[in-house]
């Protein structure tokens, strides 16, 4: 096993480290920021992980060039995304009633208790 091979396993765990807290964190989290916060920061980095452990795996000119472009799109796409996401759940924070207020946008069940009307 060459350092090469040793620096790429690395970077492979640490990006499926990080992409499977951003899946924990989609999951864990319950707001609409702190959920498109978990989604896109430690994904993108893992995302960039996992590329740069494929070219360190094999690093060629011919590799390199799809490595790149993949990254540069990740890094583009979800940033537009992050910010459309951002954009509607403003615009959806803002012309809710008096209310209902609390509601961030997200679909979630308020914290309320069940009625126990039976």
């Amino acid at each position: 096993m060459s350092v090469l091979d040793g620096a790429a396993a690395a970077c492979l765990l640490l990006g499926a480290l990080l992409a499977l807290s951003a899946g924990a964190g989609l999951v864990r989290f319950r707001t609409t920021l702190d959920r498109m916060h978990a989604g896109t920061k430690p994904q993108v980095l893992g995302v960039l992980l996992v590329l740069l452990a494929m070219l360190l795996h094999r690093p060629t000119w011919s590799n390199a060039g799809p490595l790149v472009l993949a990254g540069v799109s990740q890094v583009i796409s979800v940033s537009v995304a992050a910010y459309m996401v951002a954009r509607a759940a403003y615009t959806r924070q803002s012309s809710l009633d008096d209310d209902e207020e609390d509601s961030d946008g997200t679909a979630l069940p308020s914290e309320s208790p069940p009625d126990s009307s039976d």
